[in-house]
């Protein structure tokens, strides 16, 4: 994606598992169209479309002790958004402390080229959806409790949904 603020390179899709790539499926939900669905166990991201069909997309997903599950909705996006490190995780990892005050945009930030940010209610839960340089984490349960996304794959999904979409999170 060279056309990006920060050029995103190529992604070398060797390294993910073809179950993860970005297709449309058939999907039965009782979900309104347009909401998302994150299947943890799954590792996959549905947007409920019209007809019985979803986009699914391939996603990393929090690690035991660091995920979330629930309803609720997309109350901020950014593009190439700053990263401020939650105080728990600058606690478990000293060395994030220069960031305190957000690591600035570009394709080292762990937010990546777009962030969705999870609210339940007014609150900001912390959690996001975001897109990631580390393609080999697609299907992994990796992260701090965020559902990262190929860089293309946030990008896509950022151009779909409008601010105060609803999300399911299912951790069974």
């Amino acid at each position: 994606m060279p056309n990006e603020q920060f050029p995103i390179p190529a992604v070398n899709i060797s390294k993910i598992n073809p179950a993860y790539y970005r297709q449309q499926v058939n999907f039965t939900s009782e979900e309104p169209v347009g909401t998302i669905i994150v299947d943890t166990p799954g590792r996959f991201l549905y947007l409920t479309q019209p007809d019985g069909k979803a986009l699914r997309y391939g996603v990393g997903i929090g690690r035991a002790g660091f995920d979330w599950g629930g309803t609720a909705r997309i109350g901020a996006k950014r593009e190439w958004p700053k990263w401020f490190p939650p105080a728990e995780m600058r606690q478990r990892q000293p060395e994030l402390e220069k960031y305190a005050g957000g690591m600035p945009p570009g394709l080292s930030n762990p937010l990546g080229a777009r962030a969705l940010y999870i609210y339940e209610g007014r609150k900001d839960t912390l959690y996001r959806i975001h897109g990631t340089p580390e393609a080999w984490s697609i299907g992994q349960a990796v992260s701090s409790g965020c559902v990262r996304m190929l860089q293309q794959d946030i990008i896509d999904l950022y151009g779909r949904v409008p601010l105060q979409t609803k999300i399911v999170v299912r951790q069974v």
